[in-house]
């Protein structure tokens, strides 16, 4: 595994002094409502490059309408290239149940492997999200947004250093702000790692690590089509044009487009939060929603919870719970001591995703007792409450709510070569998009 500093294309901040006004969440939480009031708190938040708005004409104009901005934006000045290739160090300040948390990343240039070569994946991923994400990459050349992955911080000197850099001078240090739509509030702090000797000994000792993607498995399998794209046209022709292309005057095998830019945060960080992602279920067959409590009561033990006031809290011992099974009641179901849910999973799956909830849910319930196999029908949220107000408000007959994933859920089914089905896990906050671009040119 390779891991090394890279030369960030940042905002500059002579012309854009209010860097609050420019970051957007990345492209998949950015829903239409939230898209237009990024356009509106700036002509320069960097939602026009990670989420363009398309025209009523094309569906893919979008992708070159944010080449043709991120070029401008270049040749401004408004976006302006490091000289020296640099380490990123992120502290990541948010607001989560009703504590201040910082969640300490750093982002850095990490050159592509198939997976399970030091790179280990585990969640599903959808064509359509992989085939909108190459479009733009394409279009700008360019990673306009980081992965987030976790690594193990077995070697304390990792620790040390970066709590080092952190005593100096940030390059970029935003106060706290609202986030767009979500309500809660979150800050920013970076340092530019620049010194020769810091910097090797932080690609040694992190080029050790076994990574795990957290968020932007999309982007991750998209990075590695691309890079056979790139070497196709570069045993084509001698030269490539690109935007910053006398940057890169690299040997073959190293060449930018060979990396891909990564937010690297340890296991073991306070600020690492995992959530849920609790689905909401409409267009259930009344035939099938009639006999759904008798069929859940042969494999589970349920147990009703009152929602007085709108506020729950499932057991943590507990496989999930159901709203709109009950009138204002959350039914939470245990398994049922002497049944085995294993058989009625997929065998080819191990025994991490055969006993996660997401995988119970999914196969067990969603598809067998209630017939759901339309992606249609499933919406998500990270919002419990949320989930509960959508269920009065009629607007979906039931949602299923989740107790967190742990950490060694994500290793141990990564580690066995194995899946968990989309949206498994949310990692918050999302690392924002408009601190760091790194350019593939």
């Amino acid at each position: 595994m390779e891991v090394s500093p890279f030369p960030g294309i940042r905002y500059n901040q002579r012309i854009v002094r209010d860097l609050r006004r420019v970051l957007c969440p990345p492209y998949d939480v950015i829903t239409p409502e939230e898209q237009r009031v990024c356009y509106r708190k700036s002509d320069y938040n960097a939602v026009r490059l990670e989420s363009p708005a398309h025209s009523s004409q094309s569906t893919t104009d979008g992708y070159q309408r944010a080449a043709a901005t991120f070029r401008e934006w270049l040749k401004q000045g408004i976006l302006q290239l490091d000289s020296t290739p640099s380490f990123y160090l992120h502290d990541h300040h948010f607001d989560y149940a009703g504590e201040k948390r910082v969640r300490r990343g750093l982002l850095a240039r990490v050159k592509l492997e198939p997976w399970g070569n030091g790179i280990y994946a585990h969640e599903e991923t959808s064509r359509k999200a992989r085939s909108d994400r190459l479009q733009l990459m394409r279009a700008c050349r360019a990673n306009l947004s980081p992965l987030l992955c976790l690594y193990h911080g077995s070697e304390p000197e990792i620790s040390r250093m970066l709590s080092h850099v952190a005593q100096g001078e940030p390059l970029v240090s935003l106060p706290e702000m609202k986030t767009s739509l979500r309500g809660s509030s979150e800050a920013h702090t970076v340092w530019a790692i620049t010194d020769s000797e810091t910097r090797l000994q932080l690609t040694r000792a992190l080029s050790r690590q076994r990574l795990y993607i957290a968020d932007g498995h999309h982007r991750y399998e998209t990075a590695l089509a691309y890079r056979e794209e790139r070497m196709k046209e570069q045993s084509g022709s001698h030269e490539s044009p690109g935007i910053v292309n006398e940057v890169n005057q690299s040997l073959p095998g190293q060449e930018a487009f060979n990396y891909v830019m990564m937010e690297l945060v340890d296991f073991a960080d306070p600020g690492l939060v995992i959530l849920p992602l609790h689905r909401l279920v409409r267009d259930i067959q009344p035939s099938r929603l009639a006999q759904l409590r008798d069929r859940l009561d042969d494999l589970f033990v349920l147990n009703s919870i009152s929602l007085e006031g709108g506020s729950y809290k499932l057991p943590a011992d507990s496989c999930l719970g159901i709203l709109g099974l009950e009138e204002a009641l959350l039914v939470v179901l245990r398994q049922r001591e002497g049944v085995s849910l294993q058989t009625m999973m997929p065998a080819n799956r191990g025994q991490s995703y055969r006993q996660f909830n997401v995988s119970i849910l999914n196969h067990i319930i969603l598809n067998e007792m209630l017939g759901v196999n339309s992606k249609q029908d499933v919406a998500y949220t990270v919002d419990s409450k949320q989930a509960y107000r959508h269920i009065k408000e009629g607007k979906y007959q039931l949602a299923f709510v989740l107790n967190p994933p742990h950490p060694e859920m994500v290793t141990a089914v990564a580690d066995a070569r194995d899946r968990l089905p989309s949206k498994s896990t949310y990692f918050y906050p999302k690392v924002p998009v408009g601190l760091v671009i790194n350019p593939l040119d």
